[in-house]
């Protein structure tokens, strides 16, 4: 979780919203990467998608079995549709979303009937952390 916190304090830096991500398997880093939204033009760059994308490349292949998402914030349901697809063995996540979440919050994909796979799920990791540094970005803005 501390390189995901590193990667979302990289991205505030950047001006992104600050969120970061790591896949790992077997104790080793396979990618990591932060929100680059803005950078990209892209609406889908969030560090989930970007992790899960090079962590793809890496291993060469579209189903990442047996690795671990790290991730400082819970993710939205775009990502969390793209971790079930990837077939991510756990997610690891920081803060809660309460308004854009899908994982704890807001449809709670995982619970779906129609959702065909399910990683464990472990929330609160570094959680105060994660929450102070999204605090501290967004209260710079208004």
């Amino acid at each position: 979780m501390a390189l995901a916190m590193a990667q979302a304090r990289a991205a505030a830096l950047r001006g992104e919203v600050p969120v970061g991500a790591v896949v790992v398997r077997d104790g080793k880093v396979l990618a990591s990467a932060g929100n680059r939204t803005l950078e990209l033009k892209d609406p889908s760059a969030h560090a989930e998608m970007l992790a899960i994308r090079m962590a793809c490349q890496e291993i060469g292949s579209e189903r990442l079995i047996d690795c671990d998402l790290y991730v400082t914030l819970e993710p939205c349901p775009m990502c969390a549709a793209a971790i079930s697809f990837a077939r991510l063995r756990r997610l690891y996540f920081g803060a809660s979303d309460p308004k854009g979440g899908a994982v704890e919050s807001g449809v709670r994909l995982y619970a779906s009937p129609t959702c065909h796979h399910a990683p464990e799920v472990y929330g609160g990791l570094s959680e105060s952390e994660a929450a102070a540094l999204l605090r501290d970005f967004f209260k710079e803005r208004r």
